[in-house]
């Protein structure tokens, strides 16, 4: 039998392990070790002390370190060190980890390679990621500049005095030019400008090999369990390279960058696969918390090679490593058996899970499968292990509570209160109106919606500007006049406020855009007096002429 190689831990993982409910690999199924926490700050401190420690061991060497909300508790937590190094609180803090207080680490002596950023995105800009590295990395860990590999798309082959609006008027950059023939004089000079980010990125490819490589990398894991901006598909072989996202990506991007309509034009400049992987001593970290990110984490240490997981090819790395939160460990399936192992008594909800999933692997229905079926899977094996009850009792209350599901969510509810979430302002509408739609026509039922997000679906400049001109056309008409003297638009004016929807309605019903128009305009100029307050309204040229200059002058995204 052939012998796993044993992973070889340094003192602050030692003791993060022996913190954690589990050890740090389950071979054969688990392909790079692992390291589990409790909570999102936990994690965040486990990968600063680990950050630190190597730091310590080679004063000098090549990190690369992440951008976006991913790393926000792991930059608290090295600035939080480093600052109070020589604190008997910190110095305590420290010990307690595995680093020893005696040696601070020489922060200005490493060399910083930028992961990825936008393209064509002006580094200015704060929601660029050169200005994120810029900001957070150089000056709030006291990085010599001297020694940083930035990507600064707005250096990269512009003419003195030219700007990347000059060449990609549209910001949208096309590929094609790669290994098409130029059709007009834009064209020749976005080509030509497209051979010189190539140019550059083969260059800062050959830059980082001449340091010897990445020494310290850490990464989080993208929704498509992207690396860098290396999505899924990625050759495990690539560099340095401009290139395309998906759409998963996008939608991740859209807060950072305006709204979807700007993420969907945006190409990313970002370090390969091998940039990570060409120093076989490279540290390499990824972390991962929240049961959001289970799957992909999953996929990610238990897989093979494949193009479709980006991060399996960290897993011929010896030094690289996961470190993730309770949550995104449960699609780990040696780890969720040994929870099950540790349980006096497994609920029936965990049992519920279980056989689902059994069935839907084995494509039977609940009450076909047999004891052969559930020794086969550990994890089903191991929770009925724990159960007094036979299989053929569990089978049939699963099915039984299933039905119920169903048939509690086929009835009609009166004198109810309803708390509608959803992610996004379309969900509710998208995924399931059509079967709760009878619940809101019971007049005894009262309903609330909450989205919890925003970027995916945020408004564009573009769409401001419109809509801003839209109201200027309405403005000084006798309809609007007679409206503004009624106190139609006066704030907390809930029956107007919704006439504001009727008008827009009987506009789509009529086929009338005028009344849609109207509609539209009516609640902007509602927004705007509620937002600035009434006294607005004496001053409204004034007031729209700045937000008309404003959507003008900035950036998508700001």
């Amino acid at each position: 039998m052939k012998q796993e190689p044993r992973t070889i831990l340094t003192p602050v993982e030692e003791i993060a392990v022996k913190a954690s409910s589990f050890d740090v690999l389950y071979p054969p199924t688990e392909k790079i070790p692992t390291i589990v926490v409790e909570n999102f700050p936990t994690l965040g401190k486990l990968a600063a002390m680990r950050f630190l420690e190597w730091v310590q061991n080679n004063p000098g060497g090549v990190i690369s370190l992440p951008t976006g909300k991913t790393p926000e508790h792991f930059i608290n937590w090295v600035g939080r060190l480093l600052d109070g190094w020589e604190t008997p609180e910190i110095r305590r803090t420290l010990e307690a980890a595995g680093i020893d207080p005696a040696t601070k680490p020489d922060m200005a002596s490493l060399h910083f390679v930028q992961i990825d950023d936008f393209y064509p995105l002006d580094s200015a800009q704060h929601n660029s990621f050169n200005h994120y590295v810029k900001h957070f990395y150089i000056e709030g860990f006291g990085l010599d500049p001297e020694k940083t590999l930035l990507i600064d798309s707005s250096a990269i082959g512009l003419r003195a005095g030219e700007t990347l609006l000059d060449v990609w008027p549209d910001k949208h950059v096309d590929l094609s030019l790669r290994y098409r023939q130029a059709r007009t004089n834009l064209e020749r000079r976005e080509k030509q400008l497209l051979e010189d980010v190539d140019q550059w990125c083969m260059q800062y490819e050959q830059r980082i090999r001449a340091l010897g490589g990445i020494g310290f990398f850490l990464g989080g894991i993208g929704p498509d369990g992207h690396i860098g901006f290396n999505i899924k598909g990625s050759d495990h072989n690539s560099t340095t390279r401009l290139c395309p996202t998906n759409y998963e990506t996008q939608a991740a991007a859209a807060t950072d960058l305006g709204g979807i309509e700007m993420a969907r034009r945006c190409l990313v400049i970002t370090i390969g696969l091998r940039t990570i992987t060409r120093n076989p001593e490279c540290t390499a970290v990824v972390i991962a918390a929240g049961q959001a990110k289970a799957a992909l984490a999953a996929q990610a240490i238990q897989s093979d090679d494949h193009i479709n997981t980006p991060a399996s090819c960290l897993r011929h790395l010896p030094n690289a490593r996961f470190y993730i939160t309770r949550g995104a460990a449960v699609g780990l399936a040696e780890r969720q058996v040994e929870v099950f192992r540790k349980t006096p008594k497994i609920s029936d909800a965990d049992v519920e899970k279980a056989l689902v999933e059994l069935a839907a692997q084995q494509n039977k229905r609940l009450l076909d499968l047999t004891e052969k079926d559930c020794r086969a899977n550990r994890l089903v094996a191991a929770a009925l292990e724990r159960r007094d009850e036979p299989l053929e009792t569990l089978a049939r209350m699963v099915h039984d509570h299933l039905i119920a599901k169903i048939e509690n969510g086929l009835r009609v509810y009166k004198n109810k209160r309803f708390l509608h979430t959803e992610p996004h302002h379309d969900d509710v509408m998208l995924g399931y109106f059509a079967q709760v739609v009878r619940h809101f026509r019971r007049m005894t039922n009262e309903h609330h919606f909450i989205t919890l997000t925003s970027g995916f679906t945020a408004v564009t400049n573009e769409f401001m500007r419109a809509e801003i001109a839209n109201l200027r056309q309405f403005l000084g008409t006798a309809e609007f006049r007679e409206l503004i003297g009624q106190g139609y638009f006066v704030p907390n004016n809930m029956i107007d406020r919704n006439r504001d929807v009727w008008q827009y309605l009987d506009g789509v019903a009529g086929r009338n855009e005028h009344d849609k128009a109207e509609g539209r305009a009516r609640r902007m100029l509602r927004n705007l007096i509620e937002l600035f307050g009434e006294d607005c309204r004496a001053d409204l040229d004034r007031r729209i002429a700045e937000l008309e200059e404003y959507f003008t002058t900035t950036y998508p995204g700001k």
